[in-house]
């Protein structure tokens, strides 16, 4: 694909929430036989997600999961507590059902789709995963760009893709995750340029690292903004220079997912900072986000402050593949069932505070 063609789609304006949805569905929880407020955050996501679907009885049960996965040449630095294969391997423990994101998929019912953007490995012959072939994983961006133009929007595309589908089938809301061995790395590294901030600030343990190989993927974190810094001009070439295929193509998702009004539910650490991307990219992308918990990964907090979010759940979680998503959702689903079920004081004759 053509950087013409990423550029024709991202030039979409993206949708506008119905305000005046949201006043209808104030009025609603107010009439609700419950001290006004007395459900907290549950009232405020319903009262949300009314707005973005543009109704008075918002749902979330018809949901797609999509996990995009890929490999990061930086993990050459020796960055990860685990090899690169895990990669692949994990991708076909997801083929197979096995991953923490297939239990969940299948408890809430929702839609699962695997995707490898590209990894060392082979895993053509798996069934049930959709291939890119973007590359064996990304350049290792400590001697140069992660990705070239054409891998970066055949990455994004993969997203666009992804929420392109998701409407065909009626879905209500959107997950994305992720995997790929040495994406916290990448991660961290991104979110320093966004938010221009020092990668000691940023980086966590990632796959389970001890202080030595923190202090390490500082050390080459901080070895990759000399390289980039000074040339990096815009926030879709930082995304170029030291993203991921995954995180990329989460960028993609998240902005096209802001284009057509679908509401999306954010994970952890790297796929918060694929949503600080897609905001910084095209700004306003953030009033479609959910955001579904706190991750224990150093620097996630940070981030979450910069898109001005409060997260739903804190869980200690940092597993990635859309899991703390995932694990949230019911909390969506019980505030809209609570929006639309309960009764109101007139109907249940229930006299009002004077």
């Amino acid at each position: 694909m053509t950087r013409q063609i990423a550029l024709n789609w991202l030039e979409a304006p993206l949708a506008i929430p119905n305000l005046e949805m949201t006043q209808i569905a104030k009025t609603r929880q107010e009439q609700l036989t419950k001290p006004p407020g007395s459900l907290g955050r549950l009232e405020e996501i319903a009262i949300q997600l009314a707005a973005l679907q543009n109704t008075v009885q918002p749902c979330v049960d018809q949901v797609h999961i999509a996990i995009f996965a890929g490999d990061h040449g930086v993990a050459a630095e020796g960055i990860s507590a685990f090899p690169q294969s895990v990669t692949s391997e994990m991708i076909r423990n997801f083929a197979r059902g096995g991953g923490a994101i297939n239990v969940l998929a299948r408890a809430l019912d929702a839609s699962l789709e695997i995707i490898n953007l590209g990894t060392v490995m082979d895993t053509q012959s798996l069934t049930g995963v959709k291939h890119y072939h973007l590359g064996p994983g990304t350049a290792n961006f400590i001697h140069g760009p992660a990705m070239t133009e054409d891998q970066l929007n055949q990455a994004m595309n993969a997203g666009f893709d992804v929420i392109e589908h998701a409407q065909q089938n009626n879905k209500q809301l959107f997950i994305g995750g992720e995997m790929g061995i040495g994406n916290t790395t990448s991660a961290a590294a991104l979110a320093c340029i966004l938010l221009n901030e020092p990668p000691m600030l940023l980086t966590g343990s990632g796959t389970g690292l001890d202080s030595h190989g923190i202090t390490h993927k500082i050390n080459v974190i901080s070895r990759a903004l000399a390289t980039h810094h000074s040339h990096t001009h815009s926030p879709l070439d930082a995304l170029r220079r030291i993203g991921g295929f995954e995180i990329a193509a989460l960028t993609g998702a998240y902005i096209h997912g802001a284009q057509v009004g679908l509401p999306m539910l954010i994970d952890g650490f790297i796929s918060t900072v694929a949503a600080l991307a897609a905001e910084h990219i095209f700004p306003g992308c953030k009033n479609w986000f959910f955001y579904s918990h706190k991750s224990s990964e150093l620097g996630h907090g940070m981030i979450l402050k910069a898109l001005n979010a409060e997260p739903l759940i804190a869980l200690n979680m940092r597993l990635g593949e859309g899991s703390g998503a995932a694990v949230a959702l019911n909390l969506l689903r019980m505030a809209c069932k609570l929006h639309n079920e309960m009764a109101t004081f007139s109907e249940a004759q229930v006299s009002q505070k004077n």
